[in-house]
């Protein structure tokens, strides 16, 4: 069987292009790939059957051999970091819960730095 990387692919579309390693690019369709991947990332190695159209050739029985490694994930901050990140926002999160039990809105100095490092803390989660 073929092998080549993903050149590119369209998932809300359902289809893109392979680049064969011996040849030209292939046409593959969601059809062709495995049973639950619903997208390809650019640059994932996989092997593939060649089934020849009128519009030529197309990729048909998709397998992935190995994905690219995640950017996000390898940017990703080490464990000992976080502890410290998350030891601050609780100190933060404990200054604005104050302000409400007094039944009123924390002060924008204390507030900006607090929704800040939750984002930055929501985005180190999601990874």
């Amino acid at each position: 069987m073929p092998t080549g990387k993903v050149k590119w692919y369209d998932a809300e579309k359902g289809f893109g292009f392979l680049s064969r390693e011996d040849g030209d690019d292939v046409y593959v369709r969601s059809s062709a790939l495995p049973e639950g991947v619903t997208t390809l990332k650019a640059g994932t190695r996989v092997e593939f059957g060649i089934l020849s159209g009128r519009k030529g050739d197309q990729a048909h029985q998709v397998r992935v051999l190995d994905a690219p490694p995640s950017v996000a994930k390898a940017m990703r901050r080490k464990p000992e970091e976080m502890v410290g990140i998350v030891e601050d926002l609780i100190r933060l999160l404990e200054g604005v819960q104050g302000a409400y039990r007094h039944g009123r809105h924390p002060d924008p100095k204390t507030a900006r730095p607090t929704a800040k490092l939750l984002r930055g803390l929501a985005d180190e989660l999601d990874l």
